[in-house]
């Protein structure tokens, strides 16, 4: 067996999962999210070669992931919904659960009422810790329209989930 495929196995083994829960954010859906890192890891195959001895295999499957849910909204303007599980971080034994499951399930009743694009500028910018230009760039669109998504997706979960008013990126504007 090629010794390049053997690695490109070992990426798609060991980053899928971080890749699934950025998908799952994006779509809001674990089945989209599969398809979504399933399309992105078949585009990342077919150039890999050019990707292992560079090292940048997982931006470019990340940028691929985002462009293709980009192309993925301008082709599908239907109502969707999230039914799927957000995947459960490790977490430590002194973490109050109770609380967190609580927090997790306003976020993801919140995370529901807000546009598909709104939902991947929160992803980009706050779990992926994006700045604003990066985030631009990746979805294809402006850094205006990066900014204006984010203040009205934060706009719309102060209104929709005043408890969770002491989030990090509840508290005041965006970074």
């Amino acid at each position: 067996m090629d010794p390049s495929l053997n690695e490109f196995d070992t990426f798609v083994r060991t980053r899928t999962p971080a890749l699934l829960r950025s998908a799952y954010l994006l779509t809001g859906d674990q089945h989209l999210a599969e398809d979504l890192v399933q399309s992105a890891l078949a585009r990342t195959h077919r150039a890999w070669r050019g990707l292992h001895e560079t090292g940048n295999a997982e931006a470019y499957t990340r940028k691929t992931m985002y462009h293709l849910q980009v192309s993925w909204w301008r082709r599908r303007r239907v109502a969707e919904s999230m039914t799927g599980e957000l995947p459960e971080p490790r977490r430590d034994a002194s973490t109050d659960h109770a609380h967190q499951t609580a927090l997790r399930l306003s976020l993801r009743a919140a995370l529901l009422k807000l546009s598909a694009k709104q939902r991947a500028v929160l992803v980009l910018r706050f779990f992926e810790d994006r700045s604003e230009a990066e985030a631009a760039e990746l979805l294809g669109v402006s850094a205006g329209t990066v900014k204006s998504q984010t203040s009205r997706a934060l706009a719309r979960l102060r209104a929709v989930a005043p408890e969770l008013a002491d989030m990090y990126l509840l508290e005041g504007s965006a970074r």
